[in-house]
């Protein structure tokens, strides 16, 4: 397993995204950040994933704990991670929607009825 921090990559652009990037605690190696790449159409998507990921992680091991002066609560945690994943989710459909990826009406011309509709709405949008 590796560690390697390097924001021209994908990996590196992953790490600066979710800030796993002090190598003494590292959260992700290398392997498991480039699964996640490997399963995500982008860079955003695949770091929503390593951050649901580490939310999961921080619900099952925090939990809610007070001791002294000291107190943790990993599902304000985790619930902090799924919020920004939910973000980045967000950008990623912006940027796909920027590139013409996705539609939200695609129009289907099936008898001359339509199709005189179809002109009309073309005129009205300025396409011809």
């Amino acid at each position: 397993m590796t560690y390697t921090y390097d924001p021209t990559t994908s990996i590196g652009k992953m790490r600066m995204i979710i800030q796993d990037k002090d190598e003494q605690n590292v959260f992700f190696q290398d392997e498991e950040l480039q699964a996640f790449l490997d399963m995500a159409s982008d860079v955003r998507r695949a770091a929503a994933d390593a951050l649901e990921s580490m939310a999961s992680n921080q619900v099952m091991v925090l939990k809610v704990v007070r001791t002294l002066s000291l107190s943790t609560d990993g599902a304000a945690t985790a619930r902090a991670l799924r919020e920004h994943a939910k973000i980045l989710r967000d950008q990623a459909d912006l940027a796909d929607a920027g590139d013409g990826g996705l539609f939200e009406i695609a129009e289907f011309a099936g008898d001359v009825f339509t199709q005189r509709e179809r002109i009309w709405n073309q005129m009205l949008r300025g396409e011809l």
